[in-house]
This record gives structure tokens, sequence and C-alpha cells, in this order.
């Protein structure tokens, strides 16, 4: 007997991939992925293969950067291996909020912290882009 708690991951995984690729997908995979509360802090979108992510705040770019490798690997379970090869995470200026991937005006312009890039991490399923 095989635990339905195996299961579904890998149907509900299956389901995704074969979805055409547009924002929605890459919004719900991104939720799926992260959790309700990190993606409530984010807004997000997919830039070739590059998903721009901006927290709401420093501790929540923090969060995300230590998470990066795991996030890509559910990522590559969601959307296929290689549709995400870099995630770019900013915070946000202080006083300003990330609005939810969707909601309207979350693909305006926003104002970001200066950031620093860093090569690409060696490590799980391939390599992420990281800014402080």
């Amino acid at each position: 007997m095989i635990p339905v708690q195996a299961i579904v991951p890998r149907a509900l995984a299956e389901v995704i991939r074969k979805a055409p690729l547009n924002s929605e997908k890459v919004a719900f995979a991104w939720r799926t992925a992260v959790g309700p509360a990190l993606a409530g802090a984010t807004e997000i979108a997919l830039d070739e293969h590059t998903l721009r992510v901006r927290a709401r705040d420093r501790v929540w770019q923090r969060e995300l950067e230590r998470s990066a490798a795991l996030i890509r690997t559910r990522l590559d379970d969601l959307l296929g291996a290689g549709v995400v090869r870099y995630i770019d995470v900013t915070a946000a200026a202080a006083g300003s909020r990330p609005r939810a991937a969707g909601s309207p005006g979350a693909t305006g312009p926003a104002a970001v912290e200066p950031a620093r890039k860093t090569p690409p991490s060696a490590g799980g399923s391939g390599s992420a882009r990281r800014r402080r």
C-alpha cells in the first residue's frame, strides 16, 4: 500500500508541468513551493529563465536566500527542470510593500534597495543567483 501523501504531490506536479507556461502557473508553483506566508511577503515575475523575486523586507530576502536551493528543487518538480535557472532576490525599499503576484499594480515599477550580485551557487538541482 502506498500512502496518499506520497502520490498526491507527484500527481499534482505532473498535471502542473503539462499545463502551458504562463504567469498564473508560475504564481501557483511559487505559492506551492514556498507556502502562504512567504508567498504573501513576495511578488514574483519570470523573466526568461530568471525568477525575479521582490521580498517585503530584508528579513524575508535573507530567508529566501537561505532557502534558494530547496525552492529551486521544488520549482523544478512543479514547472519542469530548467524553467527557472536562477532566482534573483531583492528587498522592497522601506515603506513600500510588495503586492501579491497577479494583484493590480504588481507589475508596475517598484522601489528596491540597491543589490549586490553574487555568482550562481552550486548545489541542489542547479544554480540560484541571489542578491542582497
